[in-house]
């Protein structure tokens, strides 16, 4: 029973993402980009609880996959973000 509600709050996740992501015109991008960092930062955070929780091997390995691939996306979502930021800048 738990793991239908967590594959069914992972599909109404992946949905409004989606969602989300397609509706954005092309001029809010870079603002969408930091509240997806700041989204990033939390799940980051749900992965390190989840990675050092200790409940079992196959919780802890995929704990530390979601650190990774978080931590790559906040990385990769900062430096996008900075380089948008320096079009704006004056010389």
């Amino acid at each position: 029973m738990e793991l239908l509600l967590l594959l069914t709050l992972f599909m109404v996740a992946v949905f409004l993402g989606v969602e989300l992501i397609t509706k954005v015109p092309p001029t809010l991008h870079t603002p969408l980009m930091s509240g997806s960092n700041a989204i990033s930062g939390i799940s980051l955070v749900g992965a390190l609880l989840s990675a050092g929780s200790g409940a079992g091997l196959w919780v802890n390995v995929l704990g530390f996959i979601a650190v990774v691939l978080a931590t790559i996306n906040v990385v990769g979502g900062y430096m996008v973000t900075n380089r948008m930021l320096a079009m704006f800048k004056r010389k």
